[in-house]
């Protein structure tokens, strides 16, 4: 059936740390080596698995699940991304970028079926000491952990590679979120109709930076609707579909009166182009269609060196789209709508960031319940108790 071994020089193998090697013979009668099991009675279970798989596959199968084997992790990654048909746009382009950066070099060359949770951890830590983001490093580990589940579902990868993996932390800071009198501050402090449309936008629509950007007079489909299609590109500054949807794909986004009205605004006073669109370049000579989200950045910047007693700490651009999910939220809209507003892929994103602004939420309930404890403040008038039955 096989054999299991550590591969160590420590004088007691049974008694050391040192995790164990199996090896058996795979279904092209060619002897192989799995690692990293704790335990013995580990090894031993995957032995038989192994002996067990080897009776009851049919040998084209097994073949298949040997050839993929040998592919090198980039060659299946990529191979597994083609295969994305969701992951678009700037998405696509920024994941492709950190696997390049951070993945490949170190776990790229390595054959898909010796991958365990040791190569994994090391991979991990090898991440840590290049001081790789937090968040970075987040995201990378998502992806890889998508791949490697992937392999071990199809048969490719023995033992889960990710078993007892510790995944990188990223705790996100503290969002910051601007009072509505200052982003009437912030949003008056340049003197720029093109400015004052994106802020409108974000602050009154929840849209991200480059769905501003590709803002179309077209999009207002009623009175009090308006539908995002697309998105500028944070690199090309060309139109792209939105985060999470396919070309084609659209989501519909209230459409306040005043936002409405910066559009028109806009519109009748700088004209458009391309079938509606508002936000020309300021540089033609680029090239470029739109108004560069470089551009919008270094209108940021500047704000911020001119201007420093209207931005709060740790205030960006992003921030005026927090603001939007606060009004709504603290206007009772139900966070199922503001998330799809939003264009979250997953609601639970929405409610991490936003859940202290929920009614009802910890905040309130944190004072409710002081007022039940707390003796040496006034209690603030509530409804009477209930009486016991």
């Amino acid at each position: 059936m096989g054999s299991f071994f550590k591969p160590c020089e420590c004088r007691r193998p049974s008694g050391c740390p040192h995790p164990y090697t199996i090896r058996f013979r795979n279904t092209r009668g060619r002897q192989s080596e799995e690692s990293g099991f704790p335990t013995q009675d580990a090894a031993i279970e995957r032995l038989t698995a192994l002996y067990t798989a080897r009776k009851t596959t049919p040998r084209s199968v097994a073949e298949q699940q040997e050839t993929l084997g040998e592919m090198t992790f980039e060659e299946y990654a990529k191979a597994w991304f083609a295969r994305k048909r969701g992951l678009t746009g700037s998405t696509k382009a920024a994941t492709e970028s950190r696997m390049r950066t951070h993945a490949y070099p170190e776990i790229g060359s390595r054959k898909m079926h010796t991958f365990d949770s040791f190569v994994v951890e090391r991979f991990i830590t090898a991440m840590e000491r290049s001081n790789v983001g937090a968040a970075t490093q987040a995201q990378v580990f998502l992806r890889v952990k998508g791949i490697l589940k992937d392999a071990h579902r199809r048969g490719i990868i023995g033992l889960d590679p990710l078993l007892d993996v510790s995944p990188p932390e990223y705790r996100p800071g503290p969002t910051v979120i601007p009072t509505k009198e200052q982003v009437g501050l912030l949003r008056a402090a340049r003197d720029d109709d093109a400015f004052r449309l994106i802020v409108d936008l974000m602050a009154g629509m929840g849209l991200r930076n480059g769905e501003a950007l590709a803002v179309n007079a077209n999009n207002m489909v009623a009175k009090d609707v308006y539908r995002v299609h697309q998105q500028v590109h944070d690199r090309t500054v060309t139109l792209e579909p939105l985060k999470h949807r396919k070309t084609g794909e659209f989501r519909e986004v209230p459409l306040p009166a005043f936002a409405r009205e910066s559009i028109e605004h806009y519109a009748a006073t700088h004209g458009t182009f391309q079938g509606g669109y508002l936000l020309k370049t300021m540089r033609p000579s680029t090239g470029n269609a739109f108004l560069s989200p470089t551009t919008l950045r270094r209108w940021w910047t500047n704000l911020q060196q001119q201007k420093p007693e209207h931005i709060p700490q740790g205030m960006t651009m992003y921030s005026f789209r927090h603001y939007f999910a606060s009004n709504a939220l603290g206007q009772g809209i139900p966070i199922t709508d503001v998330a799809d507003w939003m264009g979250h892929s997953d609601i639970n994103i929405t409610f991490r960031t936003y859940r202290h602004l929920l009614p009802g939420s910890v905040s309130k309930a944190a004072t409710l319940l002081n007022n039940g404890l707390n003796f040496n403040t006034p209690t603030v008038e509530g409804p009477e108790a209930a009486t016991a039955a």
